[in-house]
């Protein structure tokens, strides 16, 4: 399938329904675009309820027009492909709740929204038709006046960045690029795996530790110090254990993404095979911005390249120097960043600028108070 670019339609989007954004309807999809109307009425607080859902974690947080944040929250991942969409965003009601609380406001006081926006980046949301279909669930709880739902990496990307222009590459259990333009053009990749021609993050690093020591263990494949490794990482006597023992489940499969400070650590020591992997994997995440980069018409010019995930936000130097020599052959004027606030900041980003763009309330020097809230820094750092 490969790469998909999209336009939200920019700068003036049109409803899919037909409909302007101050009726009941809905936009064209994508983080920069009008969304989809939900609660009407007088708002409690105009300002954004930034979400970012991520697999294993959900961040909430409320915040004024101004940047200022007035209450945050914390809870599990956010797994629509595995509960569903409907019991997905159910799940956000106590934490949106007890971010109101901290703030001094009743997510169930009054008739109206609790707040003006709300700014969703999440996890599941791979494709567009997800995108819709989340937005109008959480649209139909009526918690503000307008939403807009975009792919989780999207709140990476807007948390390094002083704009909402560059391309990010994230890369922790999984691995997924986005790219994204003022105008609301974007570009992406369909990131289902395998399936679509990715390769590589803690999940198929791992993967590839297992698949590299069992074959040098009986002889189909080149030595490895991977095989002793990964035994002695889950005190077993050798690969073929572990991977019966995960087989079995005296091992969970969970643990399989241990493995990847284990590839490190032996790369470490220059063995070739674990050398190799670190190689690829900064080949595909270079691969993946170029090509965004190029969609976007970026590569002429100075552009961010965000980095995140827990693979790349380890900072390991043979992963992050391959990135950068890549980058550097390949794409010269891109600029690679690692990330180093929490994603949620960039859903709550995108979401003051949604605000800025429909005239529902901006204030000068938002996006700095709003960063400087989180203690990890305002900017990202130079990888």
């Amino acid at each position: 399938m490969g790469v998909t670019q999209t336009q939200s339609e920019c700068p003036a989007p049109q409803s899919d329904a037909g409909t302007d954004p101050g009726t009941d309807g809905e936009t064209t999809s994508g983080p920069l675009s009008l969304g989809s109307v939900g609660g009407h009425g007088r708002e409690q607080l105009v300002g954004v309820l930034a979400v970012d859902g991520g697999n294993s974690k959900t961040d909430v947080a409320l915040l004024a027009a101004d940047g200022q944040v007035l209450g945050t929250a914390r809870g599990g991942g956010f797994v629509p492909q595995r509960v569903g969409t409907e019991a997905a965003v159910a799940g956000l009601v106590p934490l949106i709740a007890a971010a109101a609380a901290a703030a001094g406001l009743d997510l169930a006081a009054g008739a109206g929204p609790l707040v003006t926006h709300i700014s969703a980046c999440l996890a599941g949301a791979d494709m567009p038709v997800e995108e819709r279909l989340l937005q109008q669930a959480i649209a139909g709880h009526g918690w503000a006046r307008t939403v807009v739902v975009a792919n989780d990496t999207f709140a990476l990307l807007r948390s390094g960045t002083d704009a909402p222009r560059g391309v990010a590459v994230v890369c922790g259990a999984g691995i997924n690029c986005v790219g994204l333009l003022p105008d609301g053009r974007t570009a992406r990749f369909p990131a289902l795996g395998v399936l679509t021609g990715d390769w590589g993050g803690g999940g198929g690093l791992a993967s590839e530790v297992m698949f590299s020591a069992v074959r040098s263990e009986d002889g189909r494949g080149p030595h490895t110090a991977l095989a002793s490794a990964a035994a002695a990482h889950f005190g077993l006597p050798d690969a073929t254990a572990v991977a019966l023992a995960m087989h079995f489940g005296s091992v969970r499969r969970e643990r399989l993404h241990e493995l990847v400070p284990v590839l490190f650590a032996t790369a470490g020591t220059g063995d070739r095979v674990a050398v190799e992997l670190i190689e690829r994997q900064a080949d595909e995440i270079v691969r993946m911005a170029v090509v965004a980069l190029r969609r976007l018409d970026l590569l002429d010019g100075p552009a961010d390249v965000v980095l995140g995930g827990g693979v790349l936000a380890a900072r390991q130097p043979l992963l992050l120097d391959g990135v950068n020599a890549r980058l550097a052959a390949d794409a010269p004027h891109a600029v690679p960043r690692v990330a180093d606030l929490p994603p949620v900041v960039g859903a709550a980003l995108l979401g003051l600028d949604h605000l800025a763009a429909t005239g529902r309330g901006s204030a000068p020097g938002a996006q700095e108070r709003l960063r400087a809230s989180y203690p990890r820094g305002r900017r990202a750092r130079p990888a």
